[in-house]
């Protein structure tokens, strides 16, 4: 306490505040983590957001009256809600058969939140559900109805419905930045905690390069500043400059999971150490895979070893030793087809070989197809994460590749905007697409078809034969056998889904799952049907001299040839074999079957089906983990489907897919808030005399000088 004149001013040795009773607990690096119960905000415990009711999966039919506007999650004739409502609506100048969308804006949050204004509305989310007891008597809103019986309700069920109605929402109280307020009063400079990691790497290396610091500052913290330096360098050497700092861990691709980790190891400066990388090439533009590159080189020249697995041509190129594994795949495979110098792997004439020195190429197409006439799908003013109001026109009856450096807004205009308002317009998803005004030409396609690299299954249930379906003719077949007539086998007989035929000791498994309790379960196989799959009554009906189960444990090559005179089952077998699966046995277990393998499977299928000439197939990086000969394989699959009047759109980096498209759209300049724009779209010729990254590499690779 200090007087100064007429004047007395009040000083705290306790960081606290006199006049509104506000303090500080000791600075301490716990209180600017989100994880420690110091520092996470109290409200949504440090996620940053909260579920909670959202109007536009509550109000399923906004065409409809407000009396039926919410389908099943809320009966609004209810008489209780009915009586309330109707009398609520009348005192603002509508009545409850005005449909919902004719609303204004007044109108449409007295129907969602009574008369609560928004103060109230947030007060709620912070509050206790017996807040609201007894308010019932007047119209209290759909929302706030949902959310009291929500957080009133016993049963378990009854949350698990509501559920499906409720999305994640920026927390109210820290504005989604997931920590205290004591936390983001610190600043240095302008920036608190929570500004400076919504920055992205690259931009972070500016702001702490050009720190305006005093000496004694500088002394205090050249050591930590050096740290921060050193490892957003790394970040960005390993092409991340792109990514935030406080960018969620499971938005991150596998490429740029293990990326963050060869920047750590980098950072460590260890020596003596042999690291195995599993392709860190995948979802790497070719500019920012150099870069990668470099970096390899780098943990490489300090003494350590690297036993890297890939695909990419310069990957391999700059490999000090070559091992090549082949000749061919599956039963063909398995074999060392070389293992050298690279000068030594290009006289070798090995399959990989051949297409590093050029002998054996994928062709670029010599005529570029046209798009339909007049048939366009637009993607108006997207802004979603780094996307600057884009407005986009994707042609129709063409293949299409999605470009653009790393981080530059691909996958966000195309997984997150319209893939999921297709979603919603073909299948009434729930998922909210990513912000943009709308999405036209929807009437030009009658069909969505996302093609990705995730399992067909996760159980030894699924394989190929089940997926595709041809397994359904092939029992039928056994069904027409002469010894499954006299014995009375139906076509259920001959599946190990049904009771019957399969052997009951492993449920038509062919494996026994032993529980490993506190590690990952172990599968071994049945001691009774020795993985055959079905008891021996089912065996010894045969076709050609071949079970059941020795059909699921041929390849598609050899059922291709036991089945040639069969349509049905051939029909869909070609389809496997055309996309480059003939090694795969019919009955391989699903979660054997590599990401591009469960990808082809998946093509196979659509092949299988007849063509409505109008549908839409969406891939996101389909050459993740295939060599050049399946790319080469891919793209014939990919070409018939555009062949026969369909569209197919891909998110690609792969020079090889990206040279035979009919159409680019490249994204960028940069990564994270450096792009989100369109820098050149048109033919892969037109992209190639843009200076964008991708038409610099596509001017070398097609030749264009």
């Amino acid at each position: 306490k200090v007087d100064a004149g007429d004047k007395t001013h009040l000083f705290s040795e306790s960081l606290s505040c006199t006049t509104c009773g506000f303090s500080l607990t000791e600075l301490s690096h716990r209180l600017f983590s989100f994880n420690s119960p110091m520092g996470a905000c109290p409200e949504c415990k440090g996620l940053g957001d909260k579920l909670d009711f959202d109007p536009d999966l509550v109000i399923e039919y906004p065409n409809n009256p407000v009396w039926t506007c919410t389908g099943k999650v809320l009966n609004l004739d209810h008489t209780s809600y009915g009586n309330s409502l109707d009398r609520t609506a009348r005192k603002h100048g509508f009545t409850a058969a005005t449909p919902f969308n004719q609303l204004t804006e007044f109108q449409k949050n007295i129907v969602l939140y009574g008369k609560r204004d928004a103060e109230e509305e947030v007060s709620f989310l912070s509050g206790l559900a017996d807040e609201y007891q007894g308010l019932r008597a007047d119209w209290e809103g759909i929302m706030t109805n949902l959310r009291r019986r929500y957080y009133t309700t016993q049963s378990e069920g009854m949350r698990f419905f509501f559920r499906g109605f409720m999305s994640a929402k920026t927390c109210f109280k820290c504005q989604g930045f997931r920590l205290k307020p004591e936390a983001l009063a610190v600043k240095i400079g302008d920036e608190t905690i929570a500004t400076v990691t919504a920055k992205s790497v690259s931009e972070l290396m500016t702001v702490f390069a050009t720190l305006n610091l005093t000496e004694k500052q500088k002394e205090i913290c050249h050591l930590i500043l050096r740290e921060i330096s050193s490892r957003l360098s790394f970040l960005n050497n390993v092409g991340l400059g792109y990514l935030t700092l406080n960018r969620r861990s499971g938005s991150l691709s596998g490429g740029e999971f293990q990326r963050i980790r060869l920047a750590t190891q980098i950072g460590a400066g260890l020596t003596g150490v042999l690291y195995v990388l599993d392709e860190p090439s995948i979802g790497l533009h070719q500019r920012d895979n150099l870069r990668l590159i470099d970096t390899l080189k780098a943990l490489k020249d300090i003494g350590n070893t690297l036993i890297v697995v890939e695909h990419d041509e310069d990957t391999i190129k700059i490999a000090d030793y070559i091992v090549d594994i082949g000749p061919e795949a599956g039963r063909k495979g398995g074999e060392i087809v070389f293992a050298g110098t690279l000068a030594e792997f290009k006289k070798s004439d090995g399959l990989t070989a051949q297409y590093i020195t050029k002998k054996r190429q994928i062709a670029v197409p010599k005529i570029r197809r046209t798009p339909k006439p007049d048939q366009v799908i637009t993607i108006e003013n997207a802004r979603e994460n780094n996307l600057k109001n884009l407005t986009v026109s994707l042609p129709l009856g063409v293949f299409i590749g999605i470009t653009g450096v790393s981080g530059s807004g691909k996958s966000t205009l195309i997984n997150d905007i319209l893939h999921l308002a297709l979603m919603r317009h073909f299948f009434n998803s729930k998922e909210k697409p990513g912000l943009h005004d709308r999405i036209t030409g929807l009437e030009h396609i009658d069909k969505l078809i996302t093609i990705d690299q995730s399992p067909i299954g996760r159980t030894p249930r699924s394989n190929p034969a089940t997926y595709t379906q041809v397994l359904g003719p092939i029992r039928d077949l056994y069904a027409e056998t002469t010894e499954a007539k006299i014995r009375g086998f139906k076509a259920g007989r001959f599946s190990f889904n049904v009771k019957g035929g399969r052997c009951e000791a492993c449920e038509g498994d062919g494996l026994v799952k032993i529980d490993m309790h506190f590690m990952s379960d172990v599968y071994v196989t049945c001691e009774i049907c020795k993985g055959k799959r079905f008891n021996d009554q089912t065996l010894e009906v045969k076709f050609k001299g071949k079970s059941i189960s020795d059909v699921l444990h041929m390849t598609v090559s050899e059922a291709m040839e036991h089945f040639a005179n069969i349509p049905s089952v051939a029909s869909k077998l070609g389809t496997l074999e055309e996309v480059g699966l003939g090694y795969v046995q019919l009955g391989q277990n699903a979660t054997t079957l590599s990401g591009g393998e469960a990808q082809r499977i998946k093509l196979a299928k659509e092949l299988s089906k007849r063509s409505t000439g109008k549908t839409l197939y969406l891939l996101d990086e389909p050459t993740t983990g295939l060599h050049f000969a399946d790319i080469e394989k891919l793209l014939h699959v990919l070409n018939r489907l555009v062949d026969t009047g369909n569209t197919v759109l891909v998110i690609e980096h792969n020079l090889d897919v990206i040279k035979t498209a009919d159409y680019i759209i490249d994204l960028g300049p940069d990564g994270g808030s450096g792009g989100g724009q369109i820098v050149a779209e048109g033919t892969p010729e037109e992209v190639a005399h843009t200076c964008s990254y991708t038409g610099q590499f596509l001017k070398a690779i097609l030749n264009i000088f």
